[in-house]
């Protein structure tokens, strides 16, 4: 924790102060959902470890088995926390995840990235990449968790997130086109929930990348307008939310028009959400409005039936 005679370089209270010497003041204490085992239960969940030698893990969801035989779409869920705050365990994002896994029927693996600033911002990419990887080498059924290779159907994959972590599942899907998946891997769809795409004189990104801080429109990660790759990106369909008062929702709606325009050949869907800021659906997630982000993904991720 940083003391207070520490200069700010990106105040985002109530949740952190970055500070120019690149400590952090995490606000707000992280409320951490319990696991749930039991097998009666709506959704089940419990938390494995990928790499232990960085502490990549995740947190994976089932829900209520009635036809052990069938196999279900998987969902791979990066979270947001503008790269420094939050996890799987966060119980934000496990009832949001709960809520979408009981409602779609699916199989959800929610990736613990490492946070910035004690660890390099690329390694949230690299964690969620490697956590990607680790889930498809069950295609086979011989990874090393059960839940995913009992129930999962790899040919019906969707992957998303919201803010920062809207702007990561990006990237993943990106390094999937051009990393020679297996034949009977499929990503259908991603969902990017108010994603991170750069705004205008971007200090958490200067703050977190020094040696580059002027050159974010640059980096294909936060522009991926500018990616070569992005023709390929692996995925068949995208849908964007975004809020009306979102800071972030020019860059989002920057990269939702150039998407169209792209060689990339897939459908884009949109969703705005009218007098709303960042992120609303997690403060008060039983407004009208937050569930109708629900029931929109609801619906994109039932596809995978």
């Amino acid at each position: 924790m940083a003391s207070n005679t520490e200069e700010a370089a990106v105040d985002m209270s109530p949740f952190f102060i970055l500070y120019k010497d690149g400590s952090i003041n995490r606000l707000r204490p992280d409320v951490n959902a319990p696991l749930c085992d039991d097998p009666q239960a709506p959704v089940r969940s419990k938390d494995v470890v990928i790499q232990p030698e960085t502490g990549v893990s995740a947190r994976l969801f089932l829900p209520k088995i009635t036809d052990p035989n069938r196999k279900l779409p998987l969902v791979i869920y990066i979270h947001g926390g503008a790269f420094c705050i939050g996890s799987p365990r966060s119980i934000v994002f496990h009832s949001f995840i709960s809520t979408l896994v009981e409602k779609a029927n699916f199989i959800a693996v929610s990736v613990d990235y490492r946070l910035a600033p004690e660890h390099p911002f690329s390694a949230t990419y690299e964690d969620s990449w490697a956590a990607f990887q680790w889930v498809i080498s069950h295609v086979n059924g011989k990874g090393s968790d059960s839940w995913l290779n009992d129930h999962a159907d790899f040919s019906k994959i969707f992957v998303g997130g919201e803010s920062a972590g809207g702007n990561i599942t990006n990237d993943v899907a990106v390094r999937a086109g051009v990393a020679n998946l297996d034949s009977s891997i499929k990503i259908i769809g991603i969902f990017l929930v108010h994603p991170y795409f750069g705004i205008e004189n971007d200090l958490l990104y200067k703050a977190l990348n020094p040696t580059i801080a002027d050159k974010y429109s640059e980096d294909p990660r936060i522009n991926p307008l500018i990616d070569p790759r992005l023709k390929s990106m692996a995925c068949k369909k995208v849908l964007f939310f975004v809020a009306e008062n979102d800071p972030l929702k020019k860059g989002a709606m920057d990269y939702y028009e150039g998407l169209k325009k792209s060689e990339w050949k897939g459908e884009v869907d949109i969703m705005e959400t009218k007098g709303e800021g960042h992120c609303f659906h997690f403060f008060n997630p039983m407004s009208e409005k937050a569930v109708a982000i629900v029931d929109k993904l609801v619906g994109f991720l039932k596809q995978g039936y």
